[in-house]
């Protein structure tokens, strides 16, 4: 799996199910499967390996250092409050949410603000909670992979896996190894 990483994806982000947001408060950005907007280094939708993996995403064109945008030394979104056009830390999971007995894959990434910032903990379980992205441009880099996809009993048990995702990813993205480098 790691001879694949890291993927890049660059699709549209669309209107998932609604259950990141509603029934987990730790909202994502639904990526296009649609062939006319998907970009894959690794080929298709359907080839991407399940499993929750950590890396980074951009949402719309690159910020400039003028206006605040890349990223710091620590692998996370420097400059104002805005979000678009600036690299983000994410947890993304890709494949069919075996909680909810999904037919489809999907790729979901959770964009992680960064401590100071002043979306960091406004959705109901303290994650970050950014405005909607629909229709937007994502960027995504999948950098590593953290654990496999599992059916939780429950959606407490799901938020707190997806908790220890949210915090593995900040620590991964910190590394100074150059594909860590070179993605974000």
């Amino acid at each position: 799996m790691n001879q694949q990483l890291p993927i890049r994806i660059i699709s549209k982000v669309v209107r998932g199910y609604g259950r990141g947001s509603k029934d987990l408060g730790i909202p994502t950005a639904n990526v296009s499967r649609e062939k006319d907007v998907l970009s894959c280094s690794c080929g298709d939708f359907d080839h991407l390996p399940t499993g929750i993996y950590w890396g980074f995403a951009r949402i719309g064109e690159m910020a400039t250092p003028s206006d605040g945008g890349g990223v710091s030394s620590d692998g996370t979104a420097k400059g104002d409050v805005s979000v678009l056009g600036k690299v983000h830390v994410a947890a993304i999971s890709i494949g069919y949410n075996p909680t909810y007995n999904n037919k489809e894959k999907t790729v979901e990434p959770h964009l992680i603000a960064t401590q100071d910032h002043p979306q960091r903990h406004s959705s109901m379980c303290s994650e970050t909670q950014f405005q909607d992205f629909y229709d937007k441009t994502i960027f995504l880099s999948v950098v590593g992979y953290l654990r496999p996809e599992l059916p939780f009993e429950g959606l407490e048990k799901l938020t707190a896996a997806i908790k220890k995702d949210i915090t593995d990813s900040e620590k991964m993205a910190v590394q100074s190894d150059p594909t860590t480098l070179r993605e974000r």
